[in-house]
């Protein structure tokens, strides 16, 4: 287990959810995306505040949560987040987007303290997912939970389909998506999306994204032997 690069200074005091508006004020530009970063803030505060087992402290011990964001072209609620939590200077968001930045238009695990996995492009995350949580089960690693957040239009491409249907075949419980839906996709499944995961053995939840209470005992909903989804709706991108 090793200590994150960026850790909380001394004396620092750590933030709250009222203090992420301010945080994401800090992050300016041309490429912001800021209808796929506001979506996404009340579910990634709950799971880095109430769920995942996983701190500065800890981002390198192979039995921490992992998280996968998936929906990587809209990251600067993820980044205040993460510098809320203490996974970054607070100081570094103004950066973002800059030549020099660790803080790009799309996260990147080699210069993120706390990310997994690189993303951006739709379709990639929920099958690293699988693959990560099928990694760890052949080490014999059974407690980590692994977690992704995705986007409803990363359903109009056919990786995440075949991800959906191999999770729920092989039983892999300690899987966790989070499918944010603002009504980007540009078509829908009979019973919503939920059903597209139930067809496949998923245990499912579907929550009001911006209810922190119901997101919250959605995310720690008992699933034994099968993977587990939650959507969470919120307000229409375009709205």
């Amino acid at each position: 287990m090793t200590t994150a690069t960026h850790p909380l200074r001394p004396g620092q005091a750590p933030y709250g959810f009222a203090d992420l508006p301010e945080l994401l004020s800090r992050m300016t530009g041309a490429e912001k995306h800021g209808p796929a970063a506001t979506s996404t803030l009340d579910a990634l505060w709950v799971l880095y505040d109430r769920v995942l087992r996983v701190t500065p402290a800890t981002v390198e011990d192979r039995a921490r949560d992992r998280f996968l964001l998936s929906k990587g072209h809209g990251p600067m609620a993820y980044y205040a987040v993460l510098a809320a939590k203490g996974f970054l200077p607070p100081e570094l968001l103004a950066s973002f987007g800059g030549y020099d930045s660790p803080l790009g238009h799309h996260p990147d695990r080699l210069l993120v303290p706390g990310a997994e996995i690189g993303s951006g492009s739709l379709g990639h995350g929920l099958p690293l997912a699988v693959g990560t949580a099928l990694g760890l089960r052949a080490q014999g690693l059974h407690d980590p939970a692994v977690w992704v957040l995705i986007g409803d239009a990363e359903f109009d491409e056919g990786s995440n389909h075949e991800a959906v249907a191999f999770a729920g075949a092989y039983g892999l419980d300690r899987l966790q998506v989070v499918v944010i839906d603002n009504s980007s996709a540009t078509h829908g499944w009979r019973g919503g999306i939920a059903a597209r995961f139930e067809t496949e053995g998923w245990s499912t939840a579907t929550v009001d994204g911006r209810d922190h209470e119901a997101l919250h005992r959605a995310f720690t909903t008992p699933h034994p032997g099968r993977p587990h989804a939650v959507v969470a709706r919120v307000e229409p991108k375009n709205s």
